[in-house]
């Protein structure tokens, strides 16, 4: 049997006295869209932070792609292939969208910042940065400021940013968060075009998107994780729908 491309076992991180995740042990197919629910406070974005390494483990172990990176800081994580994106976009606003890209390229590959040289007309940097773009669907946009772009547009950004280091997984925190109907539609259209192409661990409280494109799902309540399966197998369960899913109805 393949081992998951990422898991964690007895994954604990507290505040003081309060838990925020509890023993936590989450796998993740490789390939596979997972997608990771729960009320609020549930410690959804507390474990995607573990899991980038922004912040550290008070126990347990993170493994991905074969190797232990529970110590690792985030750079190192990134260089074995890990990304992620925000609840809130962190874009550089006053640049153009190709820059932002550029930019988010030289750091995946661990690049000094060159100042003496613009970064937009480095090829081996601009080459990744346009295949990023056009790949979420914002090429025609690279010359305009990011500024200029809608909520969703800077959505697709900040994806596209996380795209440039080609990493082997992304770790997406809420990307449809204050989106409108029309854009959150565009959000699942990508996302969907994305899976089989990268793996994806998708904390999205946007319970019709999560049905539609999870191959799997796992319910997080009060930092632990009380289910994981199948959608089908996810809807199906009196605990999670006692849990989460019946308030949301």
């Amino acid at each position: 049997m393949t081992e998951p491309l990422l898991h964690t076992s007895g994954l604990v991180k507290r505040y003081g006295g309060v838990i925020a995740t509890h023993q936590v042990a989450l796998a993740v197919e490789r390939g596979h869209l997972h997608a990771l629910i729960g009320p609020n406070g549930a410690g959804k974005s507390t474990l995607i932070g573990l899991l980038s390494g922004e912040l550290a483990a008070n126990a347990g172990h993170i493994h991905f792609n074969g190797h232990d990176v529970t110590g690792l800081h985030v750079h190192r994580r990134a260089r074995l292939g890990l990304a992620r994106s925000f609840q809130i976009t962190s874009i550089f606003k006053s640049f153009s969208v190709l820059a932002n890209v550029v930019l988010a390229v030289q750091a995946h590959a661990g690049h000094s910042f060159r100042f003496w040289r613009p970064a937009v007309r480095d090829p081996a940097l601009l080459g990744p940065a346009l295949a990023a773009l056009e790949r979420v669907g914002l090429a025609d946009r690279r010359h305009d400021a990011a500024a200029a772009l809608s909520h969703g547009e800077r959505r697709q950004l900040e994806l596209a940013m996380a795209l440039a280091g080609d990493p082997a997984m992304l770790l997406l925190d809420e990307p449809m968060a204050g989106m409108g109907p029309e854009d959150g539609r565009a959000m699942v259209d990508l996302l969907q075009s994305l899976k089989g192409e990268r793996t994806i661990l998708l904390v999205e409280h946007d319970m019709d998107a999560v049905f539609q494109l999870a191959d799997r799902i796992s319910v997080l309540v009060y930092g632990a994780i009380i289910a994981s399966g199948t959608p089908d197998h996810i809807r199906a369960d009196a605990e999670v729908r006692r849990a989460y899913l019946g308030e949301e109805a």
